[in-house]
């Protein structure tokens, strides 16, 4: 009977990235046994999903049907961890349950691997002493990272990051603008105002007003990434209130951002696929007030944009909460569009970011880890 891991992620970020890890640890042990709780990305990369889970994840249910779900489903993995015969547990992102099964994987006897490591730096660093008791080993996507853990007493290894794997070296954006019914020779504005329904709410309105300021100085052409999880019709009912002819794009963030000049774009993962492609930005977020206070008070670092935090510099404006405003906003893309030599040093800064992210193929160095760490359970029983 082949070795048995088994791998938890969330959301559907964690079953893309759950699915690479399984190809790459399939590619490197073809007996290897991979069960998961994920989604159909994990499935075709040959894992077998444990029967009645799917994922852990209730995106899509509401009011009680969701706690339901969520509840019996945690169960259920529970009961596996607890009496399956496996040889290693792999948990992906997701700390909120993440944590949960770490703590039910160890006292079940089970070797626990961390990849995608919650960002505990930010927000609770004295977590940090929980992950020594509960987790053998961390794989970290972002290179300041190894340190942070290691000097908690926290075994870790820097793969790299896995975006590195999804964005092309170099886009054709002459081609890219054809696709899209872009002129050549315009002026282009990616907006991206984020993959939940809430930041899309506070922050859409922002960008297309500060679009429509920008409009009145200077001809532009706009490009919307809208991401699947978000409402199409509500996206395209706002552009269309605020009088803006904005080209919606779906399911190609990396082909909007290359396409773009400068790109108006919500926190998160994709200000860092941004800067790996290279394309200016502002950065921008709101969220509600009680959640940006206690944001204040938990939140341990002076940047949230991840180029930033990589760099270890704000060289991106970031624009958060009350300065989060369509003239803050136009002002910073005036300085961006005007001035050649600030728009060169911030192209200058994400190359430099993309450079610390390390080279492409982080999940295959994820799952060397994963392997090592295999063969040390088989040689301690």
């Amino acid at each position: 009977m082949g070795r048995r891991v088994l791998i938890i992620t969330g959301e559907a970020s964690g079953d893309l990235h759950g699915a690479h890890l399984a190809a790459a640890l399939k590619a490197q042990a073809p007996d290897l046994v991979l069960l998961g709780v994920g989604g159909p990305r994990m499935r075709a990369a040959g894992v077998e999903l444990v029967q009645d889970i799917g994922s852990v994840d209730v995106i899509g249910l509401v009011g009680p049907a969701a706690a339901r779900t969520m509840v019996k489903r945690i169960l259920t993995l529970r009961k596996i961890l607890r009496h399956e015969p496996l040889d290693l547990v792999v948990l992906i992102d997701n700390p909120g349950l993440n944590f949960h099964f770490a703590r039910i994987a160890k006292r079940a006897g089970l070797r626990v691997l961390y990849y995608i490591a919650p960002q505990l730096w930010a927000w609770r660093p004295q977590r940090m002493k929980w992950m020594q008791r509960r987790v053998d080993h961390v794989m970290v996507i972002l290179p300041f990272e190894e340190e942070l853990y290691r000097r908690a007493g926290v075994p870790c290894t820097f793969v790299g990051h896995p975006l590195l794997d999804d964005v092309a070296p170099s886009y054709d954006r002459d081609r890219l603008r054809a696709a899209y019914g872009l002129p050549r020779d315009a002026c282009v504005i990616g907006l991206l105002p984020g993959s939940r329904a809430g930041e899309v709410q506070g922050l859409l309105p922002v960008f297309l007003d500060a679009a429509r300021l920008l409009q009145q100085e200077r001809p532009l052409r706009l490009i919307l990434a809208v991401a699947d999880t978000v409402d199409q019709a509500a996206i395209k009912r706002a552009c269309d209130e605020a009088g803006l002819d904005v080209r919606l794009v779906t399911r190609d963030p990396d082909g909007v951002m290359a396409a773009s000049d400068l790109l108006f774009i919500a926190s998160g993962t994709a200000t860092l696929q941004a800067a790996i492609i290279g394309t200016p930005m502002v950065i921008a977020y709101k969220m509600p007030w009680f959640t940006y206070l206690l944001a204040k008070l938990l939140v341990r670092v002076e940047s949230i944009g991840l180029a930033n935090i990589v760099a270890g510099k704000p060289f991106i404006p970031e624009l958060i909460q009350h300065r989060a405003t369509p003239e803050n906003l136009a002002c910073e893309a005036r300085r961006i569009l005007d001035d050649a030599a600030y728009r060169d040093g911030m192209r200058a800064e994400m190359a430099r970011v993309r450079s610390l992210l390390g080279a492409p193929g982080a999940s295959a160095r994820a799952a060397a880890v994963v392997l090592d760490q295999l063969h040390l359970e088989g040689a301690t029983r």
